[in-house]
């Protein structure tokens, strides 16, 4: 992206060192990053930077209006519906593609978005080993908005634990030593104190839930939540059964509230209107479909991992959907191949963090994590076999 700096990166790169920097981002926690590392970090302009941000805060403007809530109410699923849900999110995360439009220049789209935890904790390891290993520019940072390793850390802690003490908070997720993003995990019980545990591990005595460590039986004040509903949902029926009792009134409180997945998501497309957002439709509120149907793709706003995304849509699957309330028509973007490598250049994609304390009128950029590819779309399934591709982080001109 900012050609003096790609060249120099590339031209210093040796394998040894990309395996040099692997060995240090597992050093703390051996073999727990199950997902590809990308061999290069991408580097952001100002204006770019710029780009993604007033699309970020665009979207920040509609999420504070007052009357979100009620434009959301159909987007949580009955059956997953949680009580006692709080005035807003924690926590949201914004992914844009870089991609290129009619006129060929670079720009964002927005791809997704969730009102949902992500690596916020191992992008700080991340950030301090890259800088170790590699010669990243002093002008250049991974956090926005003046945050420092320091300050991002302390703000993160400050919204997981609240006003409890670490052994009161923990982190929650179905078989989280199982997970692809346990490294993440690790993390935050390092940095915050707090304990990971597993949904099967709760104890619940009326309205309060318990949890044992260290042989002594301690309540939950306070769940960081990392469980996402629809993987519950694909679970064995005795795991299921033990995951209601997150549906009912409970003496906790939730960082973030799993209603705010779904009102922060897919759902929330149509309503925006920004040069970097892509036109989305509620498929019930389509007037006419499009002549060019190949530049659009059908989406379930329901649906695990991504399933039953259909990408070459015609006009036969969108009359064979049955429930068109619950799908989206939205204009494909162009992902621009942008990341030179010593092979076929990469694609990417930024995931922008923002930290919402409570108390605040608005949440603010802090940090943020990328994904490389070579594939037709991003994630591991598309990029067997391929180098310069996976998991990394972005640095942004400041």
């Amino acid at each position: 992206m900012v050609p003096a700096i790609r060249k120099q990166f590339n031209e210093t790169f040796t394998d040894a060192g990309y395996q040099q920097y692997l060995a240090l981002l597992n050093e703390k926690f051996k073999d727990a990053i199950e997902f590809r590392v990308a061999e290069t970090p991408v580097f952001i302009d100002k204006i770019f930077k710029e780009k993604i941000l007033s699309a970020c805060e665009s979207i920040v403007d509609l999420i504070i209006q007052p009357n979100f809530i009620e434009l959301t109410n159909n987007s949580i699923p009955s059956n997953v519906l949680v009580p006692n849900q709080n005035e807003h999110t924690h926590f949201i995360a914004f992914d844009f593609g870089i991609c290129e439009n009619e006129r060929g220049e670079l720009e964002p789209q927005l791809i997704e978005m969730q009102g949902f935890p992500t690596l916020f904790a191992y992008q700080i390891w991340q950030d301090q080993i890259c800088r170790k290993q590699y010669q990243i520019p002093a002008n250049y940072s991974c956090y926005l908005n003046g945050f420092t390793a320091e300050s991002y850390t302390s703000l993160l802690n400050e919204i997981i634990v609240g006003q409890y003490s670490p052994d009161e908070v923990v982190l929650l997720e179905l078989f989280p030593h199982e997970q692809k993003t346990k490294i993440d995990f690790y993390f935050t019980a390092e940095y915050s104190g707090i304990s990971v545990l597993c949904l099967t591990e709760l104890i619940k005595e009326g309205k309060d839930l318990f949890y044992i460590k260290a042989n002594k039986k301690i309540q939950i004040k306070r769940i960081y939540n990392r469980i996402i509903f629809d993987d519950l949902q694909q679970q064995k029926k005795d795991i299921q059964e033990k995951g209601k009792i997150l549906f009912e009134e409970l003496n906790v409180e939730w960082v973030p509230h799993p209603n705010w997945f779904y009102r922060i998501s897919k759902y929330t497309l149509p309503f925006i209107h920004h040069p970097y957002v892509p036109t989305t439709w509620f498929l019930n509120d389509l007037k006419e479909v499009p002549q060019d149907l190949e530049n659009y793709v059908l989406k379930p706003l329901f649906s695990f991992a991504g399933q039953g995304v259909v990408i070459d849509v015609t006009a036969k699957d969108i009359e064979l959907v049955k429930d068109p309330e619950n799908w989206i028509l939205q204009k494909k973007v162009q992902y621009a191949a942008v990341i030179n490598t010593p092979n076929e250049p990469a694609k990417a994609e930024i995931r922008i963090f923002y930290f919402w304390k409570e108390g605040d009128e608005r949440p603010v950029a802090t940090n943020n994590l990328a994904r490389l590819s070579k594939g037709k779309m991003i994630g591991v399934r598309y990029n067997q076999d391929k180098d310069w591709v996976g998991g990394s982080l972005a640095y942004f001109e400041q």
